[in-house]
């Protein structure tokens, strides 16, 4: 699927600019003049805000391929750098989804889930950018080993909460992980060490799933 006007991926690529910047304007504190720099510390808020810069990114890209070559074809810095910014926020949907929101509704923690504040940076934000990528990114342009590069992106998370645990860090309510499954206290070494592998697994899937989508509709493309 590819949509070759770059007049309506310019207009998508703003309204996409404008409701990340409102949900982390939001979830940061930034609307009600009272800024956490807490929120700052998680991934959820680090990948909307690299989804926000690749989203300025493509639009400035497209506004600049329109003028100079015209309303068809298709703008984009890196289809593959796209592919890690896609699989990035594709983790903070689906360990929102799939190990967040189930662990509130078994574990009395006070947290309600699907607020619109959590629907715009957990749900909302990842689906306008992997709707980006199905409809306004050239296909064909990702490779079978893309998807451990990716994970590079998570794991490089995984060694900044770490380190900034061990160095007496907290993440909001004298809590020393941002997320349950990092819990080494809780869940032991051993626990941590099976919810993340279990984890890299399924996303490492995912990953290979829109690199398979790639090449096929890239292949599609090629014989019309």
């Amino acid at each position: 699927m590819f949509l070759p006007d770059r007049r309506i991926a310019l207009t998508y690529r703003v309204l996409t600019v404008i409701v990340i910047a409102i949900g982390l304007g939001r979830i940061t504190g930034v609307f009600a003049g009272d800024v956490s720099g807490t929120e700052f510390l998680f991934y959820t808020v680090q990948s909307n805000i690299l989804c926000l810069v690749w989203a300025v990114a493509l639009g400035i890209r497209t506004a600049l391929d329109l003028r100079s070559d015209g309303v068809r074809g298709g703008s984009t810095p890196s289809a593959r750098g796209g592919g890690a910014v896609v699989m990035a926020i594709t983790i903070t949907m689906l360990i929102y989804l799939i190990v967040l929101v189930p662990i509130s509704f078994t574990q009395s923690s006070g947290y309600t889930p699907f607020t619109l504040t959590d629907n715009l940076i957990h749900i909302i934000a990842p689906c306008l950018i992997i709707g980006d990528w199905l409809l306004f990114t050239p296909k064909g342009r990702l490779r079978w080993y893309d998807p451990p590069l990716w994970a590079l992106i998570p794991f490089a998370y995984l060694a900044f909460a770490y380190a900034w645990s061990a160095a007496g860090g907290d993440f909001g309510y004298d809590r020393a992980y941002p997320y349950p499954f990092m819990n080494v206290e809780e869940l032991g070494i051993g626990g941590v060490a099976v919810w993340l592998v279990g984890l890299t697994i399924a996303l490492e899937a995912v990953g290979f799933l829109y690199v398979a989508i790639d090449r096929v509709l890239g292949a599609t493309a090629r014989r019309s």
